[in-house]
């Protein structure tokens, strides 16, 4: 079930990998991919705006069902639209519009069939599911592209990130809430502010919030080669294989620790111990060798940390939650908020002091953030504990 995620990895990794290196061989400036890119994938934070309706009317299968089928045919129609930029992008802008639905919709619909103590493994693989997708098709895209005709390619594509949604007939579809969509719609604050009371799924928004565990690092790097002497084939190699093997490692070391802690002080911890990574990086040589460490090491505790967030938002939506897609989508799109500003900050970072400013600045950060939640969370844990009996 976990794997069904697969969807919205495959569709990120032709998103932000493949379309643009299809648009540079067609001669579109890097300033202009660039831009496409950034807004291509903003619906990362607006979506959840519009996830109440995944709550309400229809199954949450039929929902991800429907999402999946018309993500697909507008990843094939931009395909077909290469030379024309501008149809690109508004056709990539609403099919990942869609592909975030069906991961809210799947999101949801999973956390209401699961049993309890069944999240950290649903999360493991829900993750692998999204990391190995996008590589996958960061891989296999441009082959297709470059051995197939222009439509035929468009095709087999928009058929192949269908596949994860083939396990669904053999998964529980519990009934929807039957109100109309638009009812959702308009009650959709008043929704917001009742998720907001659960004291639960305020921490966890907190903690997606706070740039205690991004490691937004794996965003900027890619770009980093010349700073390390690493040839572009290099580069490549190491962002393809070498990272989507780093980041299933990461998700499968989650399965290894995720009982040492609670989850919300290990997501905590993982911000900790990752961030000293990095800063043990500043030490090293910049040579190709120490750029794939950094790569594919930030890879590695990044994923950890995306399992550890996923197994806390499955925690925390719960079974039987009639707003179960509205909440998942919140949290969601509360740490695609932290992993963007952090992007910014480790370029700041990168502009004054070079690698080793990038460096700093997302570990420190991590650090301060990631203890500072802890405490926090200590002081709320001595708050809700019980008061001793007094003695004889």
């Amino acid at each position: 079930m976990g794997l069904s995620n697969a969807l919205f990895g495959m569709y990120g990794g032709i998103l932000v990998i493949s379309v643009p290196q299809l648009l540079s061989a067609r001669h579109v400036p890097e300033a202009v991919i660039a831009s496409m890119t950034a807004v291509m994938i903003s619906p990362g934070f607006w979506t959840f705006l519009f996830t109440p309706v995944l709550d309400v009317k229809f199954s949450r299968r039929w929902y991800s069902v429907t999402t999946a089928l018309i993500a697909a045919a507008l990843l094939s129609l931009a395909l077909l639209n290469l030379e024309r930029p501008v149809f690109v992008e508004v056709l990539l802008v609403v099919g990942f519009f869609f592909a975030n639905l069906y991961q809210n919709a799947l999101g949801g619909w999973l956390s209401s069939i699961i049993e309890n103590g069944e999240e950290g493994t649903l999360s493991v693989w829900s993750t692998i599911g999204n990391i190995s997708g996008g590589g996958l098709m960061a891989i296999i895209t441009g082959e297709l592209v470059t051995r197939l005709s222009a439509a035929a390619a468009a095709i087999v594509l928009g058929l192949a990130v269908l596949v994860p949604i083939a396990i669904f007939p053999w998964m529980d579809a519990p009934g929807p809430d039957r109100r109309l969509a638009r009812e959702s719609f308009g009650r959709f604050f008043a929704e917001v502010a009742a998720i907001l009371k659960r004291r639960e799924v305020l921490i966890a928004i907190v903690l997606f919030l706070a740039p205690a565990a991004t490691f937004s690092l794996t965003n900027l790097l890619g770009g980093l080669g010349a700073d390390f002497h690493a040839s572009t084939h290099f580069v490549g190699l190491v962002g393809g294989t070498g990272v989507l093997l780093g980041g299933v490692a990461g998700c499968l070391v989650f399965k290894l620790i995720q009982r040492l802690l609670p989850l919300r002080y290990l997501y905590l911890a993982i911000g900790i111990v990752g961030a000293l990574f990095t800063l043990s990086l500043i030490l090293l040589p910049r040579t190709p060798a120490t750029f794939a460490l950094a790569l594919i090491g930030e890879n590695v505790f990044q994923s950890v940390a995306i399992t550890a967030s996923t197994a806390i938002a499955f925690e925390t939506v719960g079974r039987a939650n009639p707003l179960a897609a509205t909440t998942y989508g919140l949290m969601i799109a509360s740490f695609n908020v932290s992993n963007t500003y952090m992007l910014v900050i480790d370029g700041w970072g990168y502009a004054r002091r070079g690698v080793t400013g990038g460096y700093a600045a997302d570990a420190c950060i991590s650090v301060a953030a990631s203890l500072l939640l802890a405490a926090g969370l200590n002081r709320l844990a001595r708050r809700r504990a019980p008061a001793l009996p007094a003695g004889p």
